[in-house]
């Protein structure tokens, strides 16, 4: 099997941008491709904040700071991308538009090259359909925020070959991560759970049960989680909660999937969570989790 080197992420929002730090921090040449070149400054931005902030904390060297960036490439121009042995999509949750990239990509990257995804709801199956190459393609759902959590699920289409799976997964671990399989089903292991739980949270707030601190304080302190689900919630961003519910419950029908309004009012009041600063809680930053 071809080794692989050089790693590609198409999207540098939330996730792209942790993604593509956990890559380059495993020694992996990586390209981080965007259509807007003032997302992929901003993402270039965050991952060297994260790294510095990570190199205070002594949980890399400082001067590694300077090596791993080295390794962070960006680019406007999906040609850039032709040499990745691997190539990530996390740009959101639209059939249509992930068509439209892994079929331009397909154009670009050699046959040996494994497309994967970080879709969270969408059939594995389905994206690979309208890749051009659905026996090399894979899902790859990396664990929010990815830069800091350890699980993969990773996830076969049916058309999916062993031998892409077993490459897709050793690279996996290269990463440092810990990868699961899980079956091509909507939400996999960790959305089937925590869409639905999630709007339970935000329905808690809506019907004036408790607020979102409190929401929060009692999910910490009583279920020992490192994060409470308002907290989750804003930095997932009300835009992408929206996008998650939307294609989960189309998938499903369940209804604690489905969108609550609460979502809505907010994206247009413009409080998305930490990207602009105010969501369920407020926030004096709006840099990446973890720096």
């Amino acid at each position: 099997m071809a080794e692989i080197k050089i790693v590609g992420v198409a999207g540098s929002g939330t996730m792209g941008c942790g993604i593509a730090i956990v890559a380059a921090r495993a020694g992996f040449d990586t390209w981080v491709y965007d259509t807007r070149q003032e997302a992929l400054d901003r993402a270039r931005a965050q991952t060297e904040s994260f790294l510095k902030k990570s190199a205070e904390r002594g949980k890399i060297p400082p001067d590694a700071v300077p090596d791993i960036m080295s390794r962070w490439h960006g680019t406007t121009r999906l040609e850039e991308l032709a040499d990745c042995g691997v190539l990530i999509e996390a740009v959101f949750e639209d059939l249509g538009v992930k068509h439209q990239l892994f079929s331009a990509l397909d154009k670009v990257c050699p046959p040996e090259t494994i497309f994967a995804s970080n879709t969270s709801t969408i059939s594995i199956t389905e994206i690979a359909g309208g890749s051009g190459r659905a026996d090399r393609f894979v899902g790859m759902h990396f664990c929010l925020p990815a830069q800091l959590m350890k699980l993969i699920e990773m996830s076969p289409g049916i058309n999916t070959s062993d031998e892409t799976f077993e490459r897709a997964w050793l690279f996996a671990q290269a990463l440092g991560q810990k990868p699961v399989r899980t079956q091509d089903t909507p939400g996999f292991i960790l959305n089937y759970f925590l869409i639905p739980f999630n709007n339970d949270a935000i329905r808690l707030v809506e019907q004036g049960v408790a607020a979102p601190a409190d929401i929060d304080r009692a999910i910490k302190t009583a279920l020992g989680y490192p994060m409470g689900p308002m907290e989750l919630l804003d930095l997932v961003g009300m835009d992408t909660q929206r996008l998650l519910c939307e294609a989960m419950h189309g998938l499903t029908q369940e209804p604690r999937a489905a969108c609550p309004p609460l979502v809505k009012r907010m994206i247009a009041a413009g409080r998305l969570g930490k990207k602009t600063g105010k969501g369920f809680h407020a926030y004096d930053n709006t840099k990446m989790f973890g720096a």
